[in-house]
């Protein structure tokens, strides 16, 4: 089909075992994986299409449709790869089927391949602005591979489920690839809803689990969960997002005998660099840990300097994991290294252990009445509310305050819970400028496949919130 060494070859796929057996037939040939959000519309898939030059799209009958259409739109792709998944599609008319494909496995040649190459561009979720290419070779992710067994436990007899999109860098390079380069055995779905993922754990006597935050909890929710043998479970990481900490000592209590590890990072760096074990989840709770084996990190302020311990700082990386740069963007790829080092844009402190404790987001740091408010703290302090299933605070334009403080709020089912009870427990355990001026209860938060709270969507659905105040 003319894929050589250099070809960027998007997919645009839920998960399945064709999509992991064609990511790493695409690594064999020296062809550059581009996975893409499946939950974009056509045009924000046509943008990375375009921006990628990808000439074949890989996709399966659910989401064709979508593909075509993306295609359509002034991009390269020429031609389309069909991958069978979970659900009973026939394969689409006019796409080569992936089963066609892996016949042909003996007849691959031998492309002039080194560690430097590149192997795949990932787009940032673009929680933040608009997406950008990080650039991976082999080598950062095969380095990455080491950190993970070493660090994370990931060992050859675990049964790994992976249930998050294979799209994102967690799930596909700090779960999947390093499961397969250890001779782990490995389940792969579609769909991480507590309905399919607590059955598949009991029935395949899962021992190893991934997930973020958003997904343990509704996990810990589902009227299944105590009904279910969950015996087998071992090992259950997460990361993705902040774990509070109240849902923390929650697994611990209902989940006495997993160990968990909390995984801390970026797309930029493969995705891996910090680890919290399971010796320290209660120790420390909240931390995202210490720099892993192949990875160096400092919190530091705007001079580059190392901060004090307790005070506030930005966190930047060295490391063989790290990406090249941004896709065709030398400005963004400059910023992001200056100084010499990555810039994560995660706002930390670190303790006098080295532990290091995300606050915020650069962005998410709330500026209200001139003082700083992370918005981290404030949903910690909400979360001991027992009628709370989830909450993410926000900063809302407002005329005497310039931003506001504001708690978005999902219940528990069957649970009452008002504004004002809110406010007090804030104002009870906190300074008055950090307590939310305002409380917005919604049914569900809004979250990308990853599972990451999209904040930007509830600034900009609440942003009038006080215009008419």
């Amino acid at each position: 089909m003319g894929v050589a060494k250099g070809t960027r070859v998007a997919v645009l796929a839920r998960n399945s075992h064709a999509f992991a057996a064609l990511r790493f037939g695409l690594a064999r040939l020296g062809a550059v994986l581009v996975p893409i959000n499946f939950m974009l519309k056509a045009e924000e898939v046509a943008y990375i299409l375009r921006h990628a030059g990808a000439t074949m799209l890989a996709t399966d009958s659910g989401l064709a449709a979508l593909a075509r259409a993306a295609a359509a739109l002034d991009t390269r792709v020429t031609q389309f790869v069909w991958l069978p998944s979970e659900a009973p599609y026939a394969p689409e008319p006019g796409m080569t089927a992936f089963d066609d494909l892996a016949a042909c496995r003996d007849a691959l040649p031998e492309p002039d391949l080194h560690g430097g190459d590149l192997l795949q561009i990932v787009y940032t979720s673009g929680t933040e602005s608009s997406p950008k290419g990080a650039m991976l070779t082999h080598d950062a992710v095969l380095w990455q591979y080491v950190s993970c067994l070493v660090d994370a436990g990931i060992s050859s007899d675990d049964l790994a489920l992976h249930a998050l999109p294979l799209y994102h860098c967690a799930q596909l390079d700090v779960f999947l690839g390093p499961s397969i380069y250890c001779g782990a055995s490995n389940i792969i779905t579609a769909a991480p809803t507590p309905d399919n993922l607590l059955p598949l754990i009991e029935r395949h006597r899962i021992t190893s689990f991934f997930a973020p935050p958003t997904v343990w909890i509704s996990l810990l929710r589902s009227p299944l969960f105590d009904t279910t043998d969950l015996s087998s479970l071992r090992k259950g990481y997460y990361g993705a997002s902040i774990m509070p900490v109240a849902v923390l000592r929650e697994l611990a209590e209902r989940l006495p005998a997993v160990r968990l590890w909390n995984l801390y990072g970026q797309t930029e760096i493969a995705p891996l660099a910090t680890m919290l074990g399971p010796e320290d989840q209660l120790r420390k709770p909240g931390s995202c840990g210490r720099a892993v084996l192949n990875v160096q990190t400092r919190v530091v302020d705007d001079a580059m300097r190392d901060v004090a311990v307790g005070e506030v700082g930005e966190i930047v990386h060295r490391s063989p994991h790290v990406m090249l740069g941004y896709f065709h963007d030398d400005e963004r790829s400059a910023a992001a290294f200056e100084g010499g080092w990555f810039h994560s844009g995660d706002l930390a402190t670190i303790d006098d252990e080295g532990y290091i404790t995300v606050v915020d987001r650069k962005k998410d740091m709330i500026k209200t009445g001139g003082e700083n408010v992370a918005s981290r703290e404030v949903e910690e302090t909400i979360y001991r509310l027992p009628q709370v299933s989830e909450v993410a605070v926000v900063g809302l334009p407002h005329p005497r305050w310039v931003e506001a403080v504001v708690a978005v709020i999902v219940t528990k089912p069957g649970q009452a819970l008002t504004e004002a009870e809110v406010l007090a427990h804030c104002h009870a355990h906190m300074a008055g400028f950090k307590a939310p001026k305002g409380v917005v209860f919604v049914d569900a938060l809004p979250k990308n496949p990853s599972g990451k709270l999209l904040k930007r969507q509830l600034r900009e659905a609440h942003a009038a919130l006080y215009s008419a105040r």
